[in-house]
């Protein structure tokens, strides 16, 4: 299986051309990939907590969604072992909806023969990513007063898999 591109590839939020439509004429992308995030919303939702923790990006930029799915991992997983499924409530805020494209060029002896170069360059649809602007909310977490501190290490564990530098912030419910 072919390796994912470097993050420097996806960086830059330009005006996409991905537009999808269940109209043929009007859809640039025939499908779009499946979105690799398996939960926006873990722990418990309907329960009162006195802190929210966020993790704010300091940059704008795009951020593949197999990025997104490992920093829930690992905050989830510290999280959950340690408080239960019931002791915290966690969201991803921002939802992967641009579609990226990969123009495969072929590499090696005779690849010029069946290459068509940039006369096609548009793209096949190779993953999705959100797109972040500077400031926003990539993940919340909410937990009891007692346990900031551990909310906080699960957000710099979920920073360290994101591709830019992030803020932690601490708000309390009074």
């Amino acid at each position: 299986m072919a390796r994912i591109r470097k993050f420097v590839a996806y960086r830059r939020q330009k005006r996409p051309y991905t537009r999808t439509s269940k109209f043929k004429s009007k859809a640039f992308i025939r499908m779009a990939p499946n979105v690799k995030v398996v939960r926006f919303n873990t722990g418990d939702p309907r329960k009162e907590f006195n802190c929210t923790l966020k993790l704010l990006s300091k940059s704008k930029l795009q951020i593949r969604d197999n990025a997104l799915e490992s920093a829930r991992q690992t905050s989830n997983k510290l999280l959950e072992s340690n408080l239960g499924l019931n002791g915290f409530h966690m969201k991803v805020t921002v939802y992967p909806y641009q579609v990226i494209r990969e123009h495969a060029l072929a590499a090696g002896a005779g690849a010029d023969r069946f290459s068509s170069g940039m006369a096609h360059a548009f793209g096949k649809p190779a993953g999705v990513a959100a797109r972040v602007k500077k400031g926003q909310t990539i993940f919340q977490i909410k937990v009891d007063k007692q346990n900031i501190e551990l909310a906080k290490k699960a957000l710099e564990r979920a920073s360290k898999k994101i591709p830019c530098s992030c803020l932690i912030t601490v708000s309390e419910k009074k």
